[in-house]
């Protein structure tokens, strides 16, 4: 109990949500959503987004906090309370993180060179796009020769540092009081790059796409693509939200600051769909995804804008400050699990970590550009006719860890520690509590409390969708997940 009462918690309900809400809105938010609502229909690739994050994302999101904050503890701790065989679901999400963040931390890097390369020197950035994105990760595109990419490297270090630096000074005074800053400021950038994307010559062409559902255009492989969209948007199966959700007081009501957390990353994705492809379709671009597209093809959106340099500058602060939110949440839930389980000093632990996460993500930028370096090749697509080492870490994480722990998660919070327990009674009549049961047989109560739901009415409030919530946890959520996993690897494309 000491230890339980020593540990950190969030400082204010506004400072959980900024927070998880950060955890969120990452970069496949703002440079991967457009791109798939452009492909899957616009409105109707928005509308089954919608109703995916409501009916899927939303219950796990809530069980996550919910076992997160019966537990107290990290995510592997957090399974393991109630059994130690079931920890290896809170391993897979905490060793899931460590892999993310050493590439996410250098795709960060790049982002952070970006804001650098626009304020300082855009017409080169503009005469050449491919060629400049290229030259940073170490490849000369005419030539097809290498050099040793230090700009890549240098700011994908200081991008760690920072990150690191926030960590070290602990929930609230870091990650916490970061997140009140770079919450509003994202929403900020949102809105004027919104503002400037709608108001420029041709964008009604893009706005009416946005807002015209074209079911036509639909799938059982778009339904994949949003499904996975709204999973990996919300960094479910991470152990991210466990971790967060065992910062969070008895007296939150949990099942309100998740409404408000989807909301929240939902309005993000569907306002830069809206900055893009009106942006896009307004310069004559096709509308893509991913980094290519935001680190080569944009640059001729801004390059054809007026005061596109400006904008391209605030497009990528936009990038910078979703890559930082995500990344802390990342490193933060590995650093709990190794603070409370070895009992290590934050500080100390912040920095190796930090450290090694970024010495590991370094083949990922060196393999970007098939670096070769004391007759030690980062190709492995070349080399060992696999994908590349960096397609090989999103591969793994995206498309197997993930939702393996998501589906962990769903099984054990619908079947293992249920959404409602039956009343156990000692007479046939009088209820027994969970409590005073356990008590009854001489044991000691050292398991979450008696069911998801009585956690989640810990505030004092009704969870009126229980009936609901118990069948989408138990039964769609799990079966919708299996798809992901399934479709992933049978269509042989990235879903996230």
């Amino acid at each position: 109990m000491n230890e339980q009462k020593k540990r950190a918690q969030w400082g204010s309900k506004i400072g959980f949500i900024m927070a998880a809400a950060g955890s969120a809105v990452g970069l496949g938010n703002i440079w991967k959503f457009p791109g798939k609502a452009y492909e899957g229909g616009g409105a109707a690739f928005i509308l089954i987004y919608f109703g995916i994050v409501l009916f899927i994302g939303l219950p796990l999101l809530i069980s996550e906090f919910s076992l997160g904050r019966a537990t107290q503890k990290n995510a592997v701790d957090a399974f393991g309370t109630y059994s130690r065989k079931y920890s290896f679901i809170g391993y897979i999400g905490v060793l899931v993180s460590f892999i993310i963040a050493c590439y996410y931390a250098h795709v960060g890097g790049w982002v952070l060179r970006y804001i650098f390369s626009y304020a300082t020197e855009a017409p080169k950035v503009y005469a050449d796009p491919t060629s400049y994105f290229y030259d940073m990760l170490g490849l000369d595109a005419a030539t097809g020769a290498t050099h040793f990419p230090w700009v890549a490297l240098l700011f994908a270090f200081l991008f760690v540092a920072a990150c690191c630096v926030i960590i070290i000074l602990g929930v609230n005074g870091g990650i916490e009081k970061f997140n009140k800053i770079g919450m509003p400021a994202l929403f900020l950038l949102l809105v004027i790059l919104l503002i400037r994307s709608v108001t420029m010559e041709g964008a009604s062409e893009g706005l009416r796409f946005m807002l015209t559902p074209d079911f036509s255009k639909v799938t059982f492989h778009t339904v994949l693509i949003a499904l996975g969209q709204a999973f990996y948007s919300l960094s479910l199966g991470m152990a991210i939200m466990i971790t967060y959700g065992s910062y969070l007081p008895k007296k939150e009501n949990i099942t309100k600051n998740t409404v408000i957390i989807c909301v929240m990353d939902t309005v993000v994705a569907t306002m830069a769909g809206f900055i893009i492809v009106p942006a896009v379709l307004a310069t004559g671009g096709e509308v893509g995804k991913g980094g290519g597209f935001a680190f080569v093809s944009l640059a001729t959106v801004f390059q054809a804008m007026p005061g596109g340099r400006f904008f391209g500058a605030l497009f990528y602060l936009l990038l910078l400050f979703a890559a930082l939110t995500s990344c802390i949440s990342i490193i933060e839930s590995v650093i709990a699990f190794l603070t409370e389980r070895f009992g290590w000093k934050r500080k100390s632990t912040a920095v190796v970590l930090c450290s090694v996460m970024f010495l590991i993500g370094c083949l990922y930028t060196l393999s970007q550009a098939a670096y070769s370096i004391k007759g030690v090749w980062f190709d492995f697509k070349n080399y060992f006719s696999t994908p590349s080492f960096g397609d090989f870490m999103e591969l793994l994480t995206d498309q197997l860890m993930i939702p393996l722990c998501a589906l962990g998660t769903c099984i054990f919070i619908g079947w293992i520690w249920r959404p409602r327990r039956a009343a156990l009674t000692s007479d046939g009549k009088t209820p027994l509590t969970f409590k005073s049961f356990w008590k009854k047989v001489g044991k000691v109560l050292t398991a979450p409390p008696a069911c998801a739901i009585a956690e989640l009415e810990a505030d004092g409030s009704k969870f009126k969708i229980a009936k609901v919530y118990t069948y989408l946890i138990k039964y769609v959520a799990p079966i919708a997940i299996a798809a992901i996993l399934i479709g992933g690897f049978v269509s042989g494309n990235p879903l996230s």
